[in-house]
């Protein structure tokens, strides 16, 4: 339980009936294919925490329509890239070596917050094989989105995140902002810039055997996608609606939309838009160092 009062999070209770009533002011529907992203503390003193979240996303969207989550396991990732906290050099044979295999049916996603987290486990739940960037699904079209994964360039085409794409799904941010928006990095594949390669890593389970997957990846970057995010509401309004659901300030988006202005804005942006973001990540950190 959190250590804050419930009063000073909500006026009153956020119970299941008034989240499926937000989420439809919203604009979510019966029938509609929604890839969610969450905040559970944004939302306030949730009635039944995480569960009740889910709860009202199935209700909302009915077993007609398809929610779609993100269960990413970056603690399952090569460790070299591990920052918070890094590992000794020395240990990453041992970590690649006996880390246990990611199964969908039972690895934890914590770290990407407690509603995924819950979902993953819900009866008719599908969740796909990546070791590290997993998707998890309820709903119509549940397993035609999440399977197959593709081992390499996992948030390319042919992976859940681009048959999201062609399923028109729509983009649920419930307490979240473009920092977040994973759909993002599917334009990062298809934009006309400079990139980088790297391999990635996990531990999965490929022909009954336990492994070390090496997989080819795009360098990704999230740290102009909070620039994307101002100039596409501001040249593509019609395709967000934002409104509250419980607390949290919240966006329904036009996932198809969001991918192909981002393409366009990156490959007219990019490299020029990181260096700015780093700019501004680097002056807010001097600032908060000279206030501390």
């Amino acid at each position: 339980m959190s250590d804050v009062a419930p009063e000073a999070m909500s006026d009153e209770p956020i119970t299941v009936e008034r989240l499926v009533s937000d989420l439809r002011e919203l604009g979510l529907s019966a029938g509609d294919t929604v890839f969610v992203h969450s905040s559970l503390s944004a939302l306030g003193w949730v009635c039944g925490g995480p569960a009740a979240v889910v709860d009202a996303l199935q209700r909302t969207v009915t077993e007609a329509g398809t929610l779609v989550l993100p269960t990413f396991t970056g603690d399952y990732s090569d460790p070299s890239g591990w920052q918070n906290p890094p590992v000794p050099d020395e240990w990453e044979p041992t970590i690649r070596e006996t880390m246990p295999a990611f199964r969908p049916e039972s690895t934890p996603c914590p770290r990407i917050g407690a509603i995924p987290n819950t979902f993953r486990s819900y009866p008719g739940v599908v969740r796909s094989d990546h070791p590290v960037v997993s998707f998890a699904a309820w709903g119509a079209d549940a397993e035609a989105i999440v399977r197959p994964h593709p081992d390499d360039e996992p948030l390319g085409e042919g992976t859940p995140l681009a048959r999201l794409y062609d399923h028109d799904a729509s983009v649920l941010m419930l307490g979240t902002d473009y920092e977040t928006a994973t759909s993002c990095h599917l334009a990062e594949y298809r934009g006309e810039f400079p990139t980088e390669r790297e391999t990635g890593g996990g531990p999965a389970i490929r022909d009954g055997e336990r492994i070390w997957l090496a997989f080819d990846d795009v360098a990704l970057d999230t740290s102009d996608f909070p620039l994307v995010g101002d100039a596409f509401e501001a040249e593509r309004p019609a395709a967000v609606t934002v409104g509250r659901v419980g607390e949290a300030e919240s966006r329904l988006v036009d996932q198809r939309a969001l991918v192909d202005f981002a393409e366009t804005w990156f490959g007219e942006n990019r490299p020029e838009s990181l260096e700015r973001a780093a700019d501004d990540a680097d002056e807010t950190s001097s600032t908060d160092g000279e206030s501390a």
